[in-house]
Parts: structure tokens; C-alpha cells; sequence
């Protein structure tokens, strides 16, 4: 009897490990499934931007360059003003970068440890701000840049996105973790409202700060709608219209660019790879946070 129950126990164990270890199998190969649906297609910009012409429009395409064409970067700057599109976008991307980081905070404050009447009924507004997209407004958005006399310049590319509804919903979970009793401590040392945002609720909340930051920076960089609309010329033109402009150029043309634009693509898109392999840590911890508030 006692051999008959130690032989089902150890069925049962081993019909366990099993499972686990199918379960665990499974896990994998979905996992390594999507992680090569994300990466593939930065692969194969990656190697595209040093393929000929040629080569990307074999019939059979090859996964590694047969020759290396370094050069398609150096035409790339030679045919468009990289120079300045690098310059417009970074601006324009900081400008958007600063206007959310200071009013994401303090509304974000405001919603979550401030008292006013309404207070809900404008953080209700505030969420449906996140449901209405930018092709919906950008009529009247342009027409009053424009009566501002703001078209083509850095104030038109920064304003309209100078507040983020994100920026402050994500803020304004944040703070709400944070025990009131910090504040009342820092009010008895003397810091007025300022001064508890940015000593004491700030550097409480600095993954949460890191990611929504990197994702501002992120859709500052790669911003293409409005940017194409309130930038008339080249002179504010940023890097997504100029590669934009760049595959224009060629378009019907005997003989296509795939691999210069390639080239543009991929330095259009180093910096935000860059900043998120140096903040990933940050991102991921701050997403962590908000989503169990």
C-alpha cells in the first residue's frame, strides 16, 4: 500500500515537472517569436543602410550585406540638410521636453494632493484629452498658430504639445502613492508647495520621472504630423519630414535610394536607441509603479 502511494506521488511530481517544464518551453518560443517580430525590422534597416541599391532589389533578398557601403551615409548628409534637421528636431524636442516636465508635475501634484472644487471633473477632462487624437484638433490648432504668427517657427512646432495629458495621469498616480505624512513633515521644515514638489515628491518618484521623460523624448523625436504642417520650409524643418523629403526626391526616379533612405532612417532613430538602452532600467521599474497604483 505504503509503495502503491509512493509510486502515485512520485507520478504526480513528475507529471508536474513536466507540465512546468512545457509551460516554461512554450513561454520561450512565444518570447523568442516576438522579440524577432520587434528586432527584425531594425535588422534589416540596419543592414539595408549598407547594401547597394542594387542588392536590396535582388529578387532573393540576403539577410547580410555582401559588400559594405558605408558611403550611403555620407550621401545621405550630402543630399539633405541633416545638419539642420538634427538641430530643429532637437530643439523642438527639448522645448516639448521642458513644457511637459513643468506642467506635468505640477498638475500632476495639484490632482492627486491638491483640494479645489472640481478637481475630479478636471482630471475626468484631462483623461478624455488622452482619447482625442491631434488630427482631430490641428485644424483650429494651426489657424491660431497662425494668426499668432507663429507658422514656421520653433513656438509653433513646441506649443501645441507643450502639456501631455499622459505626462500628468501617470505623475498623478505616482504622487498619490506617497504618504501624505512626508508633506506635512516638509511644511513644518518650512518648504512651501515648490519646494515639496521638487525636494521631496520628485525625488520620490524618479523612475516614474525617467519614463515618462523617455517617452516625451521618444514622440518629440519621431513627431511627422505636426511638424510637416506648421513647418513650411527646410529652414524648421525636422529629421521625419527631411527623410520624408529625402524618399520624395527619388520618388518615380529610373533609379530609387532605398538604401540612402535606410541610411537617414537609421540616423534618425540612434539617439532614442541610445537614451533607451541607458534609461531601460528606469522605464521598466517606472511602468512597474504606475501600474499597480
Amino acid at each position: 500500500m505504503e509503495k502503491h502511494i509512493m509510486k502515485d506521488g512520485r507520478d504526480i511530481n513528475r507529471t508536474a515537472r513536466r507540465k512546468k517544464a512545457t509551460i516554461t518551453a512554450v513561454q520561450w518560443v512565444l518570447a523568442i517569436i516576438v522579440l524577432i517580430i520587434i528586432v527584425f525590422p531594425i535588422y534589416w534597416m540596419l543592414v539595408s543602410s549598407v547594401k547597394s541599391q542594387e542588392e536590396i532589389l535582388l529578387p532573393v533578398p540576403t539577410l547580410w550585406p555582401k559588400e559594405f557601403h558605408f558611403e550611403n551615409y555620407i550621401n545621405v548628409l550630402k543630399k539633405g540638410n541633416f545638419a539642420r534637421y538634427y538641430f530643429n528636431t532637437a530643439v523642438m524636442t527639448a522645448g516639448i521636453l521642458i513644457g511637459q516636465v513643468v506642467t506635468g508635475i505640477f498638475a500632476g501634484y495639484g490632482f492627486s494632493k491638491g483640494r479645489f472644487k472640481g478637481q475630479n471633473f478636471c482630471f475626468i477632462i484631462v483623461l478624455g484629452a488622452l482619447m482625442i487624437p491631434l488630427q482631430v484638433t490641428f485644424i483650429p490648432i494651426y489657424i491660431m498658430m497662425a494668426n499668432w504668427g507663429m507658422s514656421d517657427t520653433f513656438l509653433g512646432l513646441i506649443l501645441p504639445e507643450a502639456v501631455s495629458p499622459y505626462y500628468i495621469f501617470m505623475l498623478r498616480q505616482t504622487f498619490m502613492a506617497i504618504d501624505d505624512s512626508y508633506i506635512e513633515a516638509a511644511r513644518i521644515d518650512g518648504l512651501g508647495r515648490v519646494g515639496i514638489i521638487t525636494k521631496i515628491l520628485a525625488p520620490m518618484c524618479r523612475s516614474t520621472l525617467f519614463t515618462v521623460t523617455l517617452v516625451t523624448f521618444t514622440n518629440g523625436w519621431n513627431a511627422y504630423f505636426w511638424p510637416k504642417i506648421i513647418a513650411k520650409g527646410e529652414k524648421r524643418r525636422v529629421l521625419t519630414v527631411g527623410l520624408a523629403y529625402l524618399k520624395n526626391t527619388f520618388a518615380g526616379a529610373e533609379s530609387m535610394n532605398n538604401h540612402e533612405i535606410m541610411a537617414g532612417a537609421v540616423m534618425a532613430v540612434v539617439p532614442v536607441i541610445i537614451l533607451f538602452f541607458i534609461f531601460q532600467k528606469y522605464m521598466l521599474t517606472g511602468y512597474s509603479k504606475a501600474a499597480m497604483k
